[in-house]
């Protein structure tokens, strides 16, 4: 490892918090948590999820994610439905209160995207995207790879 270059993951994760803390700036006027911006974000992407589906996908506690949903529900983001196929599961779905949200929070995560990518040409943000699609899919699974490290060796080094 040459000292003169920070190991990536350091990169990474210093990237991936340097973002979040921007759009926490960026954000304050709203009225929900980072949490809960983070929960309607990725379920405004997969509606009719399942709360242990999204738990897993946010990398959060499923009872952690079942308090914020509660709440969310009570403030009238979120709805719960029954599952068609599982009377004893309910589905996650956004409301027209949450989805009016939805696009200021794209424009201003659109605003701080771009002033993260400044300086890239556009063959670079191109080529950024592709890598970093490229690692979350070579470490997608990885947990249950064989010879992988156990689960709480692999949160000690967890980017992002």
């Amino acid at each position: 490892m040459n000292p003169a270059h920070p190991p990536l993951g350091f990169l990474l994760s210093d990237a991936s918090r340097l973002l979040r803390r921007r759009f926490e700036q960026a954000s304050r006027d709203l009225p929900m948590t980072m949490a809960q911006l983070q929960i309607l974000g990725r379920l405004s992407k997969a509606e009719g999820i399942g709360q242990a589906a999204l738990a897993s996908l946010l990398d959060l506690e499923p009872m952690t994610v079942s308090r914020h949903i509660d709440r969310m529900e009570a403030a009238g983001f979120v709805e719960r439905r029954p599952d068609p196929s599982d009377r004893r599961a309910r589905r996650l779905y956004t409301t027209e209160k949450s989805r009016a949200m939805m696009l200021p929070m794209r424009e201003r995560a659109a605003v701080i995207y771009e002033q993260a990518l400044a300086g890239l040409s556009e063959p670079e943000r191109v080529a950024l995207r592709i890598a970093l699609e490229t690692i979350a899919s070579n470490l997608t699974g990885a947990e249950d790879a064989p010879g992988a490290a156990p689960a709480g060796d692999l949160a000690a080094e967890r980017i992002a």
